[in-house]
Formats: structure tokens, C-alpha cells, sequence
């Protein structure tokens, strides 16, 4: 049986395929899929940000879910990410991800209207009671605009309630703060969602990371962590200052246009975003593909 404390290492952030008209491209999400288990990641997130969960309709959401669970085929533990603004639409969700055959679910905190840690508390709380799979806290306030402070993540996970946290704030000490507050709850699992911190993150307690750039160059990221876990850190550093490179150039233009376009110059998935369909700028593309020739990761 799937145990959250055994999640460690990398996760991939998986992109959400499409086809032009904002259909689901099943046979490109089974080809991500193997593309990324090829490099070695230990387990998937489908639906995060990074797959854009908060522009797909329901309908899409199950067909991807669906097709990276039956892809993965228990190989490695398939996370569903949740990004509802209410309780209700959550759980519907979270019951949805487990008659899929998802593992755990990676949920972000209400969102539109604003909050106080007493109602992230109340959210996650409500949300556990009767709840099929473990629930790990999505913290990525410049998406959601609150901040689940390290006191309620502490709070949440001594309770039970909660059983790992993905940070993506991008804000280290908010990141240590969290391990600090968690410290003595070793099953507690907390990942960088930000993949240019990876060795910091290891060095002060995180478990691994949950990231986009593993869609790309799934094989650099696990080198980075296996590196660090090894004892050599000058390696280590070495291969996170070449990811650092391919992360900069993906952030060009609107967030998550440039993963998809280069998984599109990799063979792998059509380079159209979520309804209403776009693509990156051509003139964005150049600068992209070069990056990716000079990191190993275009077929010859």
C-alpha cells in the first residue's frame, strides 16, 4: 500500500497535453509519461500548475488524470493536484482522483477571496474529514495569494491532517521555515517546487522536488538530487547551475507556454496551452531551442 513518507527523490510536474482545438492529446500524455519515468523520477503530478488544473474543464481534467495513471501503471505513486475555491468542488475532486487511481492529492488553498490562517486551517481540516487520500498543502501564494505560514503547516501535519506540503513560493525562507517548524515529524514529506533551489532545499531537510523542468530534462534532475544524496556536492552544484540555465529560459513569455513549446521541439506533445489556445511567440522559440541544444535535449 502507498505510503506518503515514502515519497522522496524528484517528482515531475507534468504538462497537460493538447491538441489545437483544447482537446486532450491521450497517446502524447502516455508518451510524457514514459519520456520522464525514462529518466528516472520517482513519481508524477498530474493536474498541478505546470499542467494548467485551473484552466481545464472537468471533462479534461479526468481524461489526463486517467491517461497518466494508467500510463504509469503503479510504477511509480501518481499525485492529482487540486485547485478548487471551495470546499465542495475539493472534495469532488479528491473523490474523483481516487476512483482514478491516484495516490494522494496536492491541494492549493481557497483562493479568490481572501483568508486568514484560521480559515486555511478550517479548509484543510474540512477537507480531511472522510477523505479517500492523503492530502499534501500546494503553497504557491503568487498564484492563490495566500500563504500557508510554516505555524499551520506544523499545525495541520502534527494533527495528521495534512501529510506533506510543495512549496513554489520561491521564497527560501519560508522553505526552512517549514522544515524548522517540521523537524520533529520525520514521515512529514516537504518538496521545492522551485527546481533552482534544489540542493538548498535538500541541505536544510526537504525530501526532493515537484518540478516543471523535470517535463524537459527529467534525467538532469534526478542526476542533481542523486549527487547531492551521494556526498558529492561540487557535482551536484555543477549540474544545478546547467538546470538553473533551462529554467530561465522557460520562464520567457506566460507561464507555461515555454514547456510545452519545448516538449514540442522534443517530439513529445503539440505546443498549445489551455482554452483560449495559444502558443509561445515565435520570437521567444529561438532563444529556447538554442538552450535546449546546448543542455543535450533536442533528437539529432
Amino acid at each position: 500500500m502507498f505510503r506518503t513518507e515514502s515519497l522522496a527523490g524528484v517528482l515531475v510536474a507534468l504538462a497537460s497535453p493538447l491538441q489545437h482545438d483544447g482537446t486532450v492529446d491521450e497517446p502524447a500524455v502516455a508518451r510524457l509519461v514514459e519520456h520522464v519515468l525514462a529518466g528516472g523520477v520517482r513519481g508524477l503530478l498530474a493536474l498541478g500548475s505546470t499542467g494548467e488544473t485551473a484552466s481545464l474543464d472537468e471533462t479534461s481534467r479526468r481524461k489526463i488524470l486517467d491517461a497518466v495513471v494508467k500510463t504509469a501503471h503503479g510504477r511509480v505513486p501518481v499525485i492529482c493536484g487540486v485547485a478548487q475555491s471551495h470546499v465542495s468542488s475539493s472534495r469532488a475532486e479528491i473523490e474523483a482522483a481516487a476512483k482514478l487511481g491516484s495516490d494522494a492529492v496536492l491541494v492549493a488553498p481557497p483562493f479568490y477571496y481572501p483568508t486568514d490562517q484560521p480559515g486555511v486551517l478550517a479548509f484543510y481540516r474540512r477537507l480531511a474529514e472522510h477523505a479517500p487520500l492523503p492530502i499534501l498543502v500546494y503553497n504557491i501564494p503568487q498564484f492563490t495569494k495566500v500563504v500557508v505560514e510554516p505555524a499551520t503547516v506544523a499545525t495541520l501535519a502534527r494533527e495528521g491532517t495534512i501529510t506533506g506540503i510543495k512549496d513554489s513560493s520561491r521564497d527560501f525562507e519560508y522553505f526552512e521555515g517549514v522544515c524548522i517548524a517540521t523537524r520533529d515529524l520525520p514521515s512529514f514529506r516537504i518538496f521545492t517546487g522551485s527546481d533552482t533551489m534544489l540542493v538548498a532545499s535538500l541541505a536544510v531537510g526537504g525530501a526532493g522536488t515537484i518540478c516543471g523542468a523535470g517535463n524537459i530534462a527529467p534525467a538532469l534532475v534526478v542526476r542533481i538530487y542523486d549527487e547531492y544524496m551521494r556526498g558529492d556536492l561540487a557535482s551536484a552544484r555543477k549540474s544545478q547551475d546547467q538546470l538553473y540555465e533551462l529554467v530561465l529560459a522557460t520562464r520567457t513569455s506566460v507561464f507555461p507556454l515555454a514547456i510545452k513549446a519545448a516538449l514540442h521541439m522534443q517530439g513529445i506533445c503539440e505546443p498549445w496551452s489551455a482554452p483560449p489556445v495559444r502558443k509561445l511567440d515565435e520570437r521567444f522559440e529561438a532563444g529556447l531551442r538554442k538552450q535546449l541544444a546546448r543542455s543535450g535535449l533536442l533528437r539529432d
